[in-house]
């Protein structure tokens, strides 16, 4: 097992208790479990799959917090599924997906008006509700994506969602990710909060995903462990609550603040939450949860209000605290007592324009097609020109996998040059030679 430092320890055991504690070293010893979640927007052009790494998903164990996601047996290698690349599924670390199980329950005015029982899978697409009122929304540290592409699935499909990430290199990524996602009215930014705050875009939901001391990713990614200090844990609790300031100015009133992170200790969450309480007009929001799902409440002692923590050995995921705070209808939007605009909606102008955001590339334009086979597909994700049929048009052709865009070619006749983006190229040498899929469809 690895070594924990000895500050982390001690302070982690008096605060989970010697049951829990144990039980949070024990998961060292075990493997960490391997979840995906299905794309609904690109799995609808085809029937829902009917495996999940060769298993039947009816004798498979869907997460069961979020629609349309699986635990797998064993981790494949993702870099060698063009399905992966083309935004079918997303590879997410399953206590990350509760995010899912919350949307579905706030009542967030009237867009969320699915009613179904906590757990419950619903139907393989997502189902939006109706929407009369504007329901923009912001997910203020994205990257590398994971919530964003959640969120954005979740929401009704005329909201916008803006997905930030203030490191430039890890904003790539994110923007990476959004576009294989393939959902419109979705835009990446990389901004500091403060940039959101002074651009008097409101929402009506926002998500901060904060960074953190990372306590939570000991198990899954040793090299955290390194990265750890008390001095650490106390410059993340600061930086947090001035992301949430900025958020906050920036939420409509009645609107939702998603919290989370991925640590344990009370000063990165229960006693932020109990300081944002008692600086803002705020309350928080109860969701229902199984108690099989082994989710553990408020670690601090005189706070007891809804907070959900995921621990290693006890839920099946790696560390995750997350809670939903609402804005008092009667709060100021902002301080200085000037209006706020909706980032976009058909009932108001789009302002776009106010915040400078990141280009997409289009993998779904409405160009001639090319199929691929894997042996194909894997030299055009590794940015090599391609060879296409003689009868294939001439000029930019859409190429696919399985009917799955993965990218653009522009076909000159003798050969097809690659146009996939060199940051996003597989750059490994060893190939499989036949195609093993995580995704198995109904014929």
């Amino acid at each position: 097992m690895a070594k924990l430092p000895v500050e982390f320890t001690e302070y982690t055991r008096q605060l989970m208790g010697d049951e829990r504690f144990e039980r949070y070293l024990q998961s060292f010893e075990e493997e960490p479990p391997v979840s995906i979640r299905l794309n609904p927007k690109k799995l609808a052009i085809r029937s829902w799959p009917l495996a999940v790494s060769k298993e039947p998903i009816a004798n498979s164990e869907p997460v069961p917090w979020c629609r349309n996601a699986y635990y797998l047996s064993q981790r494949p290698n993702f870099t060698f599924d063009p399905l992966f690349h083309a935004g079918c599924y997303y590879v997410q670390e399953a206590a990350s997906m509760f995010l899912d199980e919350l949307l579905r329950q706030v009542n967030h005015g009237d867009w969320n008006t699915d009613k179904s029982e906590p757990g419950d899978q619903g139907s393989p697409q997502a189902e939006c509700g109706t929407q009369s009122i504007p329901c923009d929304s912001l997910d203020l540290c994205a990257a590398p994506g994971g919530k964003s592409t959640l969120l954005r699935a979740a929401l009704p499909e005329d909201c916008v969602l803006y997905s930030n990430e203030p490191i430039r290199n890890r904003a790539s990524i994110l923007l990476e990710n959004v576009t294989k996602w393939g959902y419109a009215n979705h835009f990446v930014t990389n901004l500091y909060p403060e940039v959101y705050r002074k651009s008097k875009l409101c929402f009506d939901l926002i998500l901060c995903d904060v960074p953190c001391s990372g306590e939570g990713m000991f198990r899954k990614d040793p090299a955290t462990i390194g990265e750890w200090s008390p001095q650490q844990v106390e410059k993340c609790w600061r930086l947090q609550r001035e992301i949430v300031d900025d958020a906050w100015a920036c939420l409509n009133p009645g609107g939702l603040l998603v919290y989370s992170t991925c640590t344990f200790n009370t000063k990165e969450n229960e006693e932020n939450i109990r300081y944002f309480l008692k600086q803002y007009d705020a309350e928080l929001v109860s969701v229902n949860i199984k108690p099989e799902w082994n989710i553990t409440g408020s670690l601090l002692p005189g706070f007891n209000g809804p907070v959900y923590r995921f621990i290693p050995g006890l839920s099946r995921g790696e560390g995750l605290f997350i809670c939903v705070l609402r804005k008092g209808s009667g709060s100021a939007v902002f301080t200085e007592k000037t209006e706020c605009s909706h980032a976009g909606n058909k009932r108001f102008p789009r302002r776009e324009q106010s915040i400078p955001t990141l280009g997409t590339i289009p993998l779904h334009v409405d160009n001639p097609r090319a199929e691929l086979s894997y042996a194909q597909a894997i030299a055009y994700l590794r940015g090599e020109a391609l060879r296409l049929p003689e009868d294939t048009p001439r000029g930019e052709v859409t190429v696919t996998f399985q009917g799955f865009p993965l990218g653009l070619v522009k076909n000159i006749g003798s050969r097809a040059n690659n146009l996939y983006p060199k940051e996003w190229r597989i750059r490994t040498t060893h190939v499989p030679d036949t195609y093993q899929p995580v995704i198995e469809f109904r014929v």
